[in-house]
């Protein structure tokens, strides 16, 4: 070979392995993401399970999941509405906070609805949905009815603790929205006769937007054994809007009230510094790997007594030594974040 075609074939070479370079490097995601995560998204729900991340929140109309192996990326994930509600009926309106789970080898998920003919409190329950194809994206939701707690209300979720299975619920008592918990007899039935208020509205945080409501409750297992419920205290549309938390210790009973303990002061709420305001109804997830634990949560950046405009947003939180978590302080959607770990 002629020293010119030595020369014309390295820079060739070069020049390849430059361009092979270059587009391993376009094709790696950004290190970090920004909130939201989606621009709409009002009680978000999470849950991995093989491989995926399974992502809905309320629409107001039907029930949507996508499916993203990267939580960060959901925003580019397909969405598949796995359900619309009938033209008439008990769940024939106002489709609220859908909650996916796994639970017996099926999917379930558990969403709020009320009567079109009669809408409002007195008629909403919760209503639960039942698949048994190994995606929920996929097969076919059969309709399981109205879960049969003793009384009305909203956002259902599920915990299982030493073997039993609990429904944990906000549960309309007069003026009220209260915390309540059954134990389950299968996914889509209580023994509500063993139903029992653990929580009602205490504190002046718990009152804001002229009611008094918890709701929004969430399972959270603490770091020293502990059972946590952590829920969102007063109305959607008040700017305060935040999270309070219920601590049971190791081995009590969550049948019995007094085995909850309030703490005094919210555990999670808005920022007017990183103008994040309305910060409520979350679940949490782990990262990919199962190393980090993330928050998931709505909230909004306009401060104007609203409950349109809210985004789901993320955000790593870390654990106190007392085995309680620490949420820290809402990030602004400004603000870069590490991605989950694995990602």
């Amino acid at each position: 070979m002629f020293p010119t075609s030595r020369l014309r074939a390295a820079l060739l070479g070069a020049g390849l392995v430059a361009c092979v370079a270059a587009a391993a490097q376009a094709q790696q995601p950004p290190a970090t993401f920004r909130n939201p995560l989606r621009p709409e998204g009002p009680d978000p729900w999470v849950i991995w399970h093989g491989g995926f991340y399974y992502y809905t929140h309320t629409t107001g109309h039907n029930i949507t999941l996508w499916k993203a192996h990267a939580l960060s990326a959901v925003a580019q994930a397909p969405a598949a509405v796995v359900w619309t509600p009938p033209a008439t009926g008990p769940n024939s309106a106002e489709i609220w906070a859908p909650e996916l789970h796994r639970l017996d080898g099926k999917w379930y998920l558990y969403y709020t609805a009320t009567d079109k003919a009669n809408a409002g409190d007195a008629t909403r329950y919760v209503f639960v949905l039942e698949n048994a194809a190994a995606d929920p994206t996929t097969g076919t939701w059969t309709d399981r009815g109205k879960v049969n707690t003793a009384r009305p209300g909203l956002d259902g979720s599920v915990f299982e603790q030493d073997g039993q299975r609990y429904f944990v619920y906000s549960a309309y008592v007069g003026n009220q929205s209260v915390l309540a918990i059954a134990p389950m007899t299968s996914p889509w039935a209580l023994a509500s006769d063993k139903e029992v208020i653990i929580a009602r509205p205490t504190f002046d945080w718990e009152k804001g937007g002229g009611r008094q409501i918890l709701e929004g409750p969430e399972f959270l297992q603490g770091q020293q054994g502990q059972l946590l419920v952590v829920y969102s205290a007063s109305t959607c549309w008040d700017d305060k809007y935040c999270l309070g938390m219920l601590t049971a210790r190791k081995g009590s009973n969550p049948l019995v009230p007094a085995s909850w303990v309030k703490t005094p002061n919210p555990v999670f709420g808005p920022s007017a510094e990183n103008k994040v305001w309305g910060t409520g109804h979350n679940c949490f997830t782990k990262s990919p790997d199962g190393r980090e634990d993330w928050i998931v949560y709505h909230a909004k950046t306009a401060a104007d007594g609203k409950c349109a405009g809210r985004s789901s947003r993320m955000q790593r939180f870390t654990w106190n030594p007392d085995g309680t978590p620490y949420f820290g302080v809402p990030v602004s959607i400004l603000q870069p974040q590490p991605r989950p770990s694995g990602e």
